[in-house]
Parts: structure tokens; C-alpha cells; sequence
């Protein structure tokens, strides 16, 4: 099995170069995974930045959010097989998903579904579970009646994407978002956002609480 990675180069940490890992074998719990579809996420860039700033000895590869294939299972992998479909946030203390194949713990990966495409997949683990612990481990809005509302800052971005139907779907608070631009303001809306405000506009407290009626 030929793989190949993208990872921060040791001799220039501002520059990435190609390299050719070896095959990883997968531990006990691991999933050995070919990737077909990864995101960026600011975690990338900080992690880089890091990195640029104190260096390093060998190639990083960065790159949490992925989907893929499984190829090979660990002895003790259980609800996986070769062949299944999986979608995962990544684990920031082992080499990243920016290449070929991976390792990654089956017990932080979950079966792709199959609704979506890799793309769409692997642009959601990491903004998904920061706005499922900010609503419901953090904030706690299922025990919050229709009495309290949720601001949701930059509801067009990628986690406020995810955070406003998680809210509307599994609470009773009333979604206010923030955006400026008309296509943002509608995705909000589509989304579920019982109000959409404009960031630019310095009256936004007026304007929430003298809404009668979500627009």
C-alpha cells in the first residue's frame, strides 16, 4: 500500500511538503481508514502557526475532520468492518487526515450517513460537536423553556450553521442570528433562526426586543 501525506516541513514550518509515510498498523481500538475528503478548520491554522513558532524535528501532518473508507480493524474494534463508510473529528495527538490513509480510535468515529457526500461529510465533525457541547453541555438549553432566547453570533458561519437547527430542533428557546448579507440572512432563516439581525447595525437590541413576531 503506497501512501502519501501533505505535512509541515521541519526545514521551512511555513511551507508543507509531500512525504511517504509508512503503512501505519492498527492498534487495538484503530481503524486504519482511506481518505477520500478533509477540511480546514482554524485548529489547522493555529496548530501551523504553533509550529512555525517553536519548530519542529519531523514532518507534522496536520488535519482533523475526514471521511473514508475502513481498510483494516484492530483486534478489539467492534461496530466496524473493511468497507464501511466512517466520518470522524480527529485526534490532535496522532498524524493527521491530510493524507491517503489513517489511523484513528473507532471509539471517536461514526459511520458516515449516507445522505451525505464525503465532501459534505467531512466539513461537519468539528463544527458539529463545538455546537452540540456549546448548546447542550455548556448552555444547557433543553431544560431552558420558550421564555429564553439563544444568540447565535455569525449564524451563516460553520458552526453557527449547525448550531441554529440543533437549537430549533431539540429546545424551546427562541434562535436570534447574526448576519449581513441578504443570502446570509436567508440561509439563517431556512435553517431555523426565528430572527435574523444584521451585525452592522448598531440598533440590534432595539431591534430584538421590539420584534413582536419572528421574521
Amino acid at each position: 500500500m503506497s501512501i502519501k501525506a501533505i505535512a509541515v516541513d521541519p526545514k521551512n514550518p511555513a511551507h508543507f511538503i509531500e512525504i511517504s509515510p509508512e503503512k501505519p498498523t492498527p492498534g487495538q481500538y484503530d481503524l486504519l481508514v482511506e481518505v477520500k475528503a478533509v477540511s480546514v478548520n482554524p485548529v489547522d491554522t493555529k496548530v501551523h502557526a504553533g509550529l512555525q513558532k517553536n519548530g519542529l524535528q519531523q514532518p507534522r501532518i496536520l488535519g482533523w475532520d475526514a471521511s473514508g473508507v475502513v481498510v483494516e480493524v484492530g483486534s478489539s474494534v467492534s461496530g466496524f468492518k473493511p468497507g464501511d463508510e466512517v466520518w470522524y473529528a480527529g485526534d490532535i495527538t496522532r498524524p493527521g487526515s491530510n493524507s491517503t490513509h489513517q489511523l484513528i480510535d473507532s471509539r471517536i468515529t461514526a459511520h458516515k450517513p449516507r445522505t451525505l457526500n464525503w465532501a459534505e461529510s467531512a466539513a461537519m465533525p468539528l463544527t458539529a460537536l463545538t455546537a452540540w457541547e456549546a448548546l447542550f453541555e455548556h448552555l444547557n438549553i433543553q431544560q431552558a423553556d420558550a421564555s429564553k432566547t439563544l444568540l447565535i453570533i455569525g449564524g451563516a458561519g460553520g458552526v453557527g450553521s449547525l448550531a441554529i437547527p440543533l437549537a430549533a430542533l431539540r429546545s424551546k428557546v427562541k434562535v436570534i442570528a447574526t448576519a449581513s448579507r441578504p443570502e446570509s440572512a436567508a440561509w439563517c432563516r431556512e435553517r431555523g433562526a426565528d430572527l435574523v439581525v444584521d451585525y452592522h447595525d448598531l440598533m440590534i437590541e432595539s431591534e430584538i426586543n421590539g420584534v413582536g413576531e419572528a421574521r
